[in-house]
Formats: structure tokens, C-alpha cells, sequence
């Protein structure tokens, strides 16, 4: 009886909030999810638990290792362990009792920087094109046969109504952003994915004929840019650049548009291509040191 009123005593002083800086939110208990049972899973905290054990100085460590590093018995630590090796956020280290972190937290990593950190990176440097030498100004992504817009920043395009905010979606293959990202595709990949969805005209210049695609692409990656004069939208001129990782791999591309109104192609070319080149070696320059990936 005396070893269960212990215990009971016990889970009471567990549960009961702890004295804290109630002034920093994080500290204060009311938001503290632990202190609310609806919205704390503790065995998702276990789980987190036993992957921030492994750290730069200590990224292989043995089942006892992780069990005290992170507060549980060596029962449950094992159970989170081989559900985490299976999940490919583990690995076991060959010939040995050891364990480290699997290519799936890289992965997770990879997609906060490259979605999310390269937008933050990218945007405020966009604004040095618009309105000095073009209309607007984009960084997007592959996904499938489309362009996925990360960041745009415009400004007297208005009259064409084009939707490019963060999030929409154009098909890649009338685009010169799709052209500078797709360049740096194998054939395969890049049949592949103009292929997945149906090539119509947006106007009497867009290129639809599959062949006279993957000529372009050639000509857009021995050049290094991609230009459409009129393809995707009437009246709009655009210059696009691939962002590469270290491997040279495409992970997203930048793209600087003009109304037609405002200069010609040659004179455009001239002024803007410069500018974007150098971005684009700024931005691919922070994204190798920071370690993205495609």
C-alpha cells in the first residue's frame, strides 16, 4: 500500500507545473503542452528525444548511450530505436552496437532550407531587380512538369493579371523558368516530365513539339540562360537562371520579366542578363555554403 501511495505521489509531483519565468512564453505553463494531455503525445516526445541524443560530437552512440541521453528505460529506447531505423531516421552502425542518424532527417532538413530558407534569402534580393531592370521578379521550383512559384516581387504588371504569388503553379515547359531548371535534367527525367501533362499554345510563340523542346533545353544549358520573348504571355519578355547545388544539380531557379512596352529583347538581354547572372552566383554561392541540396 505504501509503494502505491508513492508512485500516486509521484505522478502528482510530475504533473504539477514547475516554478518558471512565467514572462517567456515557452516557460509559462499554460503554454506548455505537457501540462495539457490532450495535446502532448508523449511517445512522439520519445521519440524526438531519442533523435536530438545524437549530436555533432556524439552522432554514433549505443543503445545505453541513448537511453540515458534521453531519460528512458533501455526497454522503450530499443522499441523507439528499431521503429526509427525502420522509418529511416536511424542506422545501425555495421559491425557494431552503435547507432546514427539515417538519411531521412537530412531529407527534413534539406526541404525547411530549400523551401523555406532559400524564399527568405531570395526575396529581399529581388527587390534590387524590380523595377531597375525588369517588371518583376521570381524564384521557383520543379515539381513534376510544373513551376512552382517561391517568391515573387512585381510591379506595373498589373494590367496583365497574372497570378504568380508564392504557391501557383505554371507548366514548365512554356516558361523560361521551367527551361533554365529543366536544362539541367537527364534526358530521361526531362521526357519524363514534359510529358506528364498536355502541351497546349498560350500563344503563337510557345513551343508544344517535343522534340523542338529538348533542342531548346541543349541550347538553354550550353548557353546557361533560358529567354521567352512572348511564349508564356503576350507582351512579357523573361530571362531565367538555374540555381545548382555543389554537384551541379538544379534546386530552383530565378527569373527577371519585362513589358515588351519597355524595351526590346537585344536591349533587355543587355541590361538584365548581367544582373541576374550575378544573383544567381550569390544565391547558388549561399546555398552550396549552406549546405542545400536538390
Amino acid at each position: 500500500m505504501a509503494k502505491v501511495e508513492k508512485k500516486a505521489a509521484k505522478r502528482a509531483s510530475d504533473a504539477a507545473p514547475k516554478t518558471s519565468d512565467t514572462k517567456n512564453p515557452r516557460n509559462n505553463p499554460r503554454n506548455n503542452p505537457r501540462n495539457n494531455p490532450k495535446n502532448y503525445v508523449a511517445s512522439v516526445g520519445k521519440a524526438f528525444a531519442v533523435l536530438k541524443s545524437f549530436t555533432s560530437e556524439a552522432f554514433e552512440l549505443t543503445l545505453s548511450e541513448v537511453a540515458v541521453r534521453a531519460d528512458l528505460d533501455r526497454g522503450t529506447a530499443f522499441r523507439l530505436i528499431q521503429t526509427l531505423i525502420e522509418l529511416g531516421y536511424l542506422q545501425a552502425v555495421p559491425q557494431s552496437r552503435r547507432f546514427r542518424l539515417g538519411v531521412a532527417c537530412l531529407d527534413l532538413g534539406y526541404t525547411v532550407l530549400s523551401h523555406g530558407s532559400l524564399r527568405t534569402i531570395v526575396e529581399p534580393m529581388l527587390r534590387d531587380l524590380v523595377p531597375d531592370v525588369g517588371d518583376a521578379a521570381s524564384l521557383g521550383i520543379l515539381d513534376g512538369g510544373d513551376v512552382i512559384y517561391l517568391a515573387r516581387v512585381s510591379a506595373g504588371l498589373d494590367r496583365y493579371k497574372m497570378d504568380r504569388r508564392p504557391g501557383t503553379r505554371i507548366p514548365a515547359y512554356s516558361a523560361a523558368l521551367g527551361h533554365a531548371m529543366l536544362a539541367h535534367l537527364e534526358r530521361d527525367e526531362q521526357i519524363q516530365r514534359l510529358e506528364s501533362r498536355p502541351r497546349v499554345k498560350l500563344s503563337e510563340r510557345t513551343l508544344t513539339d517535343l522534340d523542338a523542346l529538348l533542342t531548346r533545353l541543349d541550347q538553354v544549358k550550353k548557353k546557361g540562360h533560358a529567354v521567352s520573348d512572348g511564349e508564356n504571355a503576350y507582351g512579357l519578355r523573361t530571362l531565367a537562371t538555374p540555381i545548382l547545388d555543389a554537384q551541379g544539380s538544379v534546386i530552383a531557379g530565378l527569373s527577371v520579366t519585362v513589358d515588351a512596352t519597355r524595351m526590346d529583347m537585344p536591349t533587355f538581354r543587355d541590361q538584365a542578363l548581367p544582373r541576374l547572372t550575378q544573383l544567381t552566383r550569390k544565391v547558388q554561392d549561399i546555398t552550396i555554403k549552406s549546405g542545400m541540396s536538390s
